[in-house]
């Protein structure tokens, strides 16, 4: 069998080489089994019975319809930690730029180039851009994901006093802390203690705008703030009265907007955070294995519409795969059907996200359409997939 991807936006080829001969790429998605995507806006988008799944090369998936992708059956793809050691690096970099006033010292610098005697004049301007170093200031974690914990290793490398908040850390991101981090239980006392808070926290109701005047209020004059993540997880009017009253030192940001272009006190980059050649390639490739399992085994792995789910390799003679509301005795009518049709299970799995689920099966016998259509039948199912 064919695959046939379509990609919207630039995919590193090194990632895109992943692909076996077994898929085709086409220029038109309404083709395509399986998109690539960055950063195009796909909420106008309509989608054709063709795709099956859609593949974020990063982490953030606001540009792409989750619910109406769900209620087609289609999954929605993310590449959490591919790209987190380019962010990592990044949150160091402006940590430092805002502590040093490095970029205060190269502006000094070019703006002087023409003086003959610059090195003697140096000595005695740069007093002006002295700052302060990492070693042994408080750093305030919010959010212990992929780039959070290596943000926290790497801090605790550099001699910083680690504190970090998460209430919902996973098993996984708990086995790779240091365990020279402080892990708090109240967010207010990162905002009370800390000299640096950097945020790595999705971008949801709950979360927006988390860093406003009442968390401001709470920080220690000088606090410098480092947002690699969203800009609306900050609120920056607030951020910016706060620098001009002196409160807050530096505001770091990866997200220029009018409100912190060019203001004082604000370090904005051009959303770099995942711009490095390695970060490009580790999410290409990460997107282009979860749309193979899928499209071949019917496998989902970080989705972030539908759940995790896994029968492993295709093995069995057929397998399809239901997309299905999450309500009670679903399995129970998937089952009367499939025993009523004399079909036997060889395998099951099956999981549920919130409103929706996903069942897979494996049969020891071919299935055909007849049967497929009853399952479609089924009130409260999305869509079935055959899969072999």
């Amino acid at each position: 069998m064919t695959y046939k991807f379509a990609c919207l936006n630039n995919i590193s080829p090194i990632g895109l080489k992943n692909f076996t001969n077994k898929y085709e790429q086409v220029s038109d998605i309404e083709e395509a089994n399986g998109i690539l995507v960055r950063s195009t806006s796909m909420h106008d988008m309509e989608f054709s019975d063709s795709v099956y799944a859609i593949a974020r090369a990063g982490a953030g998936v606001n540009n792409i319809p989750l619910q109406k992708c769900a209620e087609k059956g289609i999954v929605v793809f993310n590449t959490p930690g591919a790209n987190a050691n380019g962010v990592k690096e990044l949150v160091f970099a402006g940590m430092l730029l805002a502590a040093r006033d490095i970029a205060g010292g190269v502006n000094w610098v070019r703006g002087n180039k023409d003086i003959a005697d610059i090195a003697k004049v140096a000595e005695k301007e740069k007093k002006k851009f002295a700052g302060t170093e990492l070693m042994g200031k408080k750093l305030g974690i919010i959010g212990l994901g992929a780039i959070g914990v290596l943000v926290a290793n790497a801090a605790v490398s550099l001699g910083m006093d680690v504190y970090g908040y998460d209430p919902y850390v996973s098993v996984d991101s708990a086995w790779h802390l240091s365990r020279k981090i402080t892990h708090v239980l109240n967010v207010d006392d990162i905002y009370k203690n800390c000299d640096f808070i950097t945020v790595h926290v999705p971008l949801l109701d709950s979360t927006k705008k988390m860093i406003g005047r009442d968390a401001i209020s709470m920080m220690k004059k000088g606090v410098i703030l480092v947002n690699m993540a969203r800009d609306l997880l900050f609120d920056e009017e607030a951020v910016v009265a706060a620098i001009d009253a002196g409160r807050v030192r530096a505001y770091v940001s990866d997200f220029p907007n009018p409100t912190v272009a060019g203001k004082k006190g604000c370090i904005t980059t051009p959303h770099l955070g995942a711009s490095t050649e390695e970060s490009e390639i580790n999410c290409a490739k990460m997107a282009v294995d979860e749309l193979k399992n899928y499209l071949e085994n019917g496998n989902i792995r970080n989705s972030v519409n539908y759940p995790d789910c896994d029968l492993g390799v295709c093995t069995a003679e057929s397998r399809i795969g239901i997309f299905h509301k999450n309500q009670p005795s679903m399995i129970t009518q998937f089952t009367q059907i499939l025993g009523a049709s004399d079909v036997n299970i060889a395998g099951m799995a099956n999981k549920s996200k919130k409103e929706v689920a996903y069942t897979l099966f494996d049969f020891d016998s071919p299935v055909d359409k007849e049967l497929v259509q009853k399952l479609a039948e089924v009130r409260d199912v999305y869509r079935v997939r055959i899969i072999k």
